[in-house]
Formats: C-alpha cells, structure tokens, sequence
C-alpha cells in the first residue's frame, strides 16, 4: 500500500500540512459558491488548480472585485455557448469581464435583434440551471489549431500569444505562458458541451453564477481597429447576487434620467448641432448663464491664490508642437493640419513654401512661449499661468458622448514654472487648492491615482523618481487615499489624477496634477537662479476641473439638473395668481435684480398651476407666488422646488433669505 507523501503550504498566511494533490479548493475547504476560486503566489487559479509544496493560498471570494470579474467572464463563456447553441454559424471573438459586466463578439451574417437576446438570455438561463462544469486543459499550439480549425478569429489569438500588448481584451484568451481550454461538461455524464479557447479562472460550475442579464448588443471592430472585420458584440452583467443586480439595475435608470444629454435638451442649455459637427457645442443662454458664474467664481479663486490669467491663440505653426514632443505622441488624436503662407511666383512657381498649422490640442507650449517671451529671474517663480483654453481634439465618432467626450472643450489649463527647491510646497499647495475648489461645487467624495513613469518616456531615471516622490508626498499631505498605476504616466510627466464620486455612487476623473522635467528642456526654458546662473525650472501642468464642458456635464448629472440655487441658470421666478399680479411681482423681481439675483415673471397664458409645474420641470430654486392678500401685506408666498411652501412672507424676507441662500453656495 503507496502512502500520500504531506507537503507544507501556506493558507491565507498560516502554515498547513496537507497531502500531495490537494486542490486550492481542498485547502480552503470552499463551497464553490462563496469561495469560487484561489489566489496561488499571487496569480488567479481554479479551485481544481493542484498545489506545490511552498504554495501560499488565499481565497476569492464571490463578492470581490477579482470575484466579480471571474463570475463575469464566466458568464461570458455562458453567453457564447448558447449564442453558438442558437446560431451554429457564428463565429467566436473575444469575450472579456469589464467593469460591471461582460461582452463577447460574434461574426454573424445578421445584427442580433431584441428578440435574439431574449432567446439567448432563455437559453443561458437553462445552461446556468444545468450546473454544467469547467474544465480546464492544457493544449499545444498545434492542438489548439486542430480543435479550433473552424474559428478564424481564435486561430489569430494562438499566433500572437506572447505579443500582444494592446488592451483589446484578448489577455483573456492567450498570455505569454501555456495555451488553455475550458471545457462545459454536462454535470452528470460529463460529455463536453461545448469549449473555448482562455486563460481562466472560472467559476466551478455554471450554477455558480447567481445573477445576470443581458442589456445591449452592438457593431464593434475585431480587436478594437476599424481596418479589421465588424463583429456584433453583446453585453451583459452578471453579479454575486440578484439583490447586487438589482441595485446596479436601478443605478442605471437613475443615470439614464439624469443623463447630460438629456437634461441639457429638456432644461434649454446647450445642444449638438449636426450643421456644426459631432461633439461640438453650442450653448443657449440659460447654459451660459450657468458657465459663466463657474468661470467667474473659479477666476476668482484663481486670483486669490496668486494665478495670473493668460490667452493664447487657438492654432500654431506646426513646429512649437514638434519642439515640445506632442507631434509625435498624439498626432493621431489632432485634426490634420491647415497648409497655409506659401507664395508664389508669377508663373505659379514656390517662392516660398507654407506652413503647416494646427487647432491647438493643449495649451502648455504656449503657456511656455509666454515664459520665455522675456528674461526670469527666481525672485519670480513660482511663477502660475492660468487660461480657459479652448483645445481641438479629434476623437474618434465611436467615443463622442455630449460634454464628457468631446472634440472642442474648454481646459481650466494651469502651467507652474517653479525652482526644484519649492517643487514639493508648490504641489501640496496645488492639490488644496484643487480641492477646496472642488468642494466649493458641492463634491467631497474624492480618491487619487499616482501614475508613474511609463515604458516609453523622456528624460533621466532620477529625474522621474524626484518628480514621482514629490507627488507621492503632496499625497500624503493631503491625507487623500490614493492607488500608483505603476507605468501609466504620460511620456513627459508623472502625474496624479482625482476622482470624485457622485450622488449616484459613479466615479469621474477630474483633476490632474503633472510634474514636468521634459518640456523645458525641449522648449529650452531658463531662469537666473540667486547665484546667477541659468537654470531649467520645473514645470507643473495642472487642469483643475479637466475641461469646463465635461465638468458641466458632471455637475448636471450630480445635480439631475436642480443646480445649487448660486449656479441655477434662473434663481427665482414670479408666478402671478393672475394677470393683475404681474406688476406687483415685476417690482419684486426688479428688486432681486438689483442684489444680484437672476429672476424673472412668467407672464405666460398659462394658468398658475401650470406655471408652477414648469418652473419645478425647470429645477428652479424659488417660486415666488402673489395673490390679492400678497399684495396687500408686501409679501409672497414662498414655493421651493421640493415642494414645500411658506405664505405671507414679507418681500424683504425673502430677498434676503435668497441673496444669503447664493452667498452661502446652498442647495435649495
């Protein structure tokens, strides 16, 4: 009789002794359900996945990001089963976990209809029920061929295992190590059901997956590049619970209701004109209204923490962009070129070539031409440039969204020419500022990114290490939560970008903070140090709401529309019980005006109630109504936007109640 040899591992931290051949999920004793897979010296493993002696093992557990995401792409398995059940023509893409869900791409003779989804969902549904098991196996790349000779788009996956270093979802499939499947095996005789081409893990068995369903499909491009074949991609979500769903669910109505696009249609403040061109806006005056006093208020802060305001044009000579390195980095994301200045003789002969110019797509290397327009000298710096800058960027028709993606913005853009010695002061300073600023718009939820130097760069090694500790130690100042993205810095700067979460949970990028060693060397920027020599300074970018249109949009989806009453486009607006009350609120409103408030009468045919529900659809702040007794006590019945109502209110009473609720930034 053979006797199982023990073997030392590690679980979750402590020391075991267990038998050669115990599973990840022998060792932590999971139910599959809970527990769904193993974290083995750091990598993602099945609960299958035999252990080594010296192996340390820690659990994942279903509700966890790293849990979420195997469900996901478990799920994801799920739908291309029965997509391939349905339609035995289609061909398989790449189907990855994403944030919140999942998608898989078909190649299909014909668009997925609503109907398909239906009956793909249904049969997803039974395959879920059925507990069917994955099953993973190693294959050569040869085998791989053989098993999958009838899918082109895997044969491509298997021959560029190992090279692939774009983020278009096929590191799921093929890595740089072994080729693997997963089989589906029917729970009881274990016949294959069917099989994919990945790198896993995956859940034990499909009964695994308590909660998902599918929400859209659409075109998408093989592998993410519009000069490869379209694919139809269908998208799904899949959670640790029906309950967990049920909230994301939810969370996606509320977010389709307070959509931008929407608000900015029904409120009157900007749109999209098709004559004008995708993703650039116009804005109608109540929008106006509403930029303009974040402008304002923002130049106003800017003032008082030392920034001077600059302008700059919004197209350059090609050569300034070459100089600083942006032509070489982003030359596919501008707008081609406008070939301009050439002269000719009077035989049509080049007597002197043209330049090519371009839309700016940032303003930091003119901001640089304004600090080498004249001598500097250290007493000067820090020395803080501030623009409302409007930028051109081509992005491509795919990514347009409104206000948050779009071709023509506006960056609140600020350039800091400072000394090495006042580097680490400069960007605790920075971010405070970034912050307060922030808060005063109503949002406090923020967490921050450091990214740090990235694969391709420029410039010295110590030089990003100096710049990466200064803004790791500006971080700490702040006392702000934050994660490293370990080589996700652009080509010149280290950076650190806040996020800010919303009413409705969701995270944005706002903020960014960039320490630059790169740009004043290019553009060859000096200053006289004390002792008199010439010295580079160090440059910060700083683009505090990111650009003013997207900061809008998020503000208005923050808000659903119903601004705090000191940026509400119309603060307060007076609705006579009849025609004959006009004129008593048209003295009223002239009395507002005067302290500053945007008011106005609505003098419309329309009866009063009918007045009153379209300043609540407005998400107007103050409803000033006046009748016979209104009139004859100098008073107005005071209606908020929620709702409530209080009578008799003595007209300078609620001038004043208004004038302090702007002063004191409430939201009413």
């Amino acid at each position: 009789m053979s006797v199982v040899p023990d073997m030392r591992i590690h679980v979750a931290g402590t020391e075991r002794v267990v038998a050669a051949g115990t599973t990840a999920g022998d060792a932590l004793e999971a139910d599959g359900r809970t527990v769904i897979a193993a974290l083995v010296n750091g990598e993602q493993r099945d609960l299958t996945h035999q252990l080594q002696p010296g192996d340390d093992v820690a659990p994942i557990t279903i509700d966890s990001e790293p849990g979420r995401a195997i469900v996901r792409h478990s799920c994801a398995h799920v739908l291309a089963q029965a997509v391939q059940e349905l339609f035995p023509e289609a061909k398989l893409g790449i189907g990855p976990p994403v944030e919140n869900g999942f998608y898989y791409d078909f190649d299909v003779t014909e668009p997925f209809t609503p109907d398909d989804l239906k009956r793909i969902e249904k049969r997803m549904q039974q395959i879920v029920k059925q507990g069917q098991r994955f099953s993973r196996r190693t294959v050569s790349d040869e085998a791989a061929h053989a098993e999958l000779a009838d899918e082109p788009y895997k044969l491509e996956l298997i021959g560029i295992k190992g090279g692939s270093t774009t983020d278009d979802g096929s590191s799921v499939e093929v890595g740089e190590g072994e080729l693997t499947m997963y089989d589906n095996l029917h729970p009881r005789t274990g016949d294959l059901c069917w099989k994919d081409l990945c790198r896993g893990p995956h859940v034990p068995d499909t009964r695994a997956i308590p909660a998902f369903t599918l929400m859209r499909s659409a075109g998408a491009y093989w592998r993410g590049s519009e000069n490869n074949a379209q694919l139809q991609r269908i998208y799904g979500t899949a959670w640790e619970s029906k309950e967990a769903q049920q909230t994301y669910l939810e969370r996606l109505a509320e977010a389709e209701r307070r959509d931008h696009r929407k608000l900015g249609a029904e409120l009157d403040l900007f749109s999209f004109p098709e004559e004008i061109g995708s993703g650039l806006a116009v804005w109608h005056p109540k929008g106006a209204v509403v930029r303009r006093v974040m402008e304002e208020y923002s130049r106003q802060r800017h003032e008082s923490a030392g920034y001077e305001f600059v302008y700059t044009p919004h197209i350059t000579k090609d050569m300034l962009f070459q100089k600083s390195g942006h032509l070489d980095f982003y030359k596919d994301d501008l707008y081609p070129p406008v070939h301009m200045d050439a002269e000719y003789d009077e035989n049509g002969n080049v007597r002197k070539p043209g330049q090519d110019y371009y839309l700016k797509p940032m303003n930091c290397p003119m901001h640089t031409m304004v600090f080498k327009s004249r001598g500097r000298s250290y007493r000067e710096l820090p020395l803080r440039l501030f623009e409302f800058g409007m930028v051109y960027r081509y992005e491509r028709s795919g990514v347009v969204q409104g206000l948050v993606r779009s071709r023509g913005f506006t960056q609140d853009d600020s350039h800091i020419f400072c000394t090495p010695e006042q580097l680490s002061t400069e960007l605790a300073s920075l971010l405070e500022f970034v912050l307060g600023l922030l808060r005063d718009y109503g949002l406090t939820d923020f967490r921050a990114e450091l990214s740090t130097r990235p694969e391709k760069f420029v410039g010295a090694v110590e030089d990003w290490n100096q710049a990466e500790a200064a803004l790791e130690e500006a971080l700490h100042k702040a006392e702000l939560p934050y994660t490293v993205n370990e080589g996700d810095g652009a080509f010149y700067a280290p950076k650190i970008d806040v996020h800010v979460t919303d009413a409705i949970g969701r995270s944005w990028q706002l903020s960014t903070l960039q320490v630059d060693l790169q740009t004043p060397v290019r553009l060859d920027v000096e200053y006289t140090a004390a002792d008199g020599s010439r010295q580079r300074p160090y440059m910060i970018h700083r683009a505090l709401f990111g650009s003013i249109e997207r900061f809008f949009g998020i503000l208005l989806e923050h808000y659903a529309g119903a601004f705090p009453v000191w940026l509400a486009p119309v603060q307060a607006v007076g609705i006579p019980i009849a025609d004959t009350h006009a004129p008593y609120l048209d003295e009223v409103v002239a009395k507002l005006r005067q302290r500053g408030i945007r008011a106005e009468v609505d003098t419309s045919d329309d009866r009063m109630q009918k007045k009153i529900r379209t300043a609540q659809k407005q998400k107007t702040p103050y409803m000033l109504i006046a009748g016979d007794d209104d009139v004859a006590q100098g008073a107005v019945s005071f209606r908020y936007r929620d709702g409530q109502q209080r009578n008799g209110v003595p007209i300078d009473e609620a001038i004043a109640e208004i004038v302090t609720a702007v002063e004191e930034h409430r939201q009413v």
